[in-house]
């Protein structure tokens, strides 16, 4: 039997092709269809190659900002109270090690970070210098490394450390170190 529809149309609606599925993290993620719905468009960019995806876990970038904070003069510490008297006791461990995304969280997306940082200031420190080098040191080194795009770091300044705080192992010499204050 013939077939009574014009030359080059279905019998029904035309659907394009489901697009393939693109690795981002965990969660499987289909490609973006093209305006013209037939080929998928890949997501382009340092992570996303024709060879293939590179996909970083919020701890990579999490432990790339801590290690860049602590490069910072005036930097103390990190993270609040709590959590560093949790590392003062686990460092008394034999082979326990500080945890180097101690005081940092991270929001991450494919191409772009948003991390928060908390910290403890040396006395004698100008605040806005520290804060100021802790931001160009991380997005440097967190954007050099991984790519991403570092759209904004948040420091919360939770306390600031006094000399008189050292438990006697400190310099008692009565010099400060360059950068500080007089």
């Amino acid at each position: 039997m013939a077939d009574a529809r014009e030359p080059g149309r279905s019998a029904g609606p035309v659907r394009p092709p489901e697009p393939p599925a693109v690795r981002t993290g965990s969660v499987a993620a289909s490609a973006v269809p093209s305006p013209s719905g037939t080929q998928p468009i890949r997501k382009s960019g340092p992570l996303h190659t024709p060879q293939g995806d590179t996909t970083i876990e919020d701890t990579v970038v999490q432990k790339l900002a801590g290690m860049a904070t602590r490069e910072v003069p005036g930097v103390y510490a990190m993270g609040n109270a709590a959590r560093r008297a949790l590392s003062s006791v686990s460092g008394r461990i034999s082979g326990a090690q500080t945890n180097a995304a101690d005081g940092v969280s991270v929001e991450k997306g494919e191409r772009q970070a948003a991390i928060d940082l908390s910290i403890v200031v040396e006395y004698g420190y100008s605040i806005v210098e520290v804060s100021q080098g802790i931001r160009r040191n991380v997005i440097r080194s967190v954007e050099n490394a991984t790519g991403l795009e570092v759209l904004e770091v948040n420091i919360d300044v939770t306390d600031v450390h006094l000399p008189n705080e050292d438990s006697g192992d400190g310099d008692d010499t009565g010099n400060q170190p360059e950068g500080r204050l007089e």
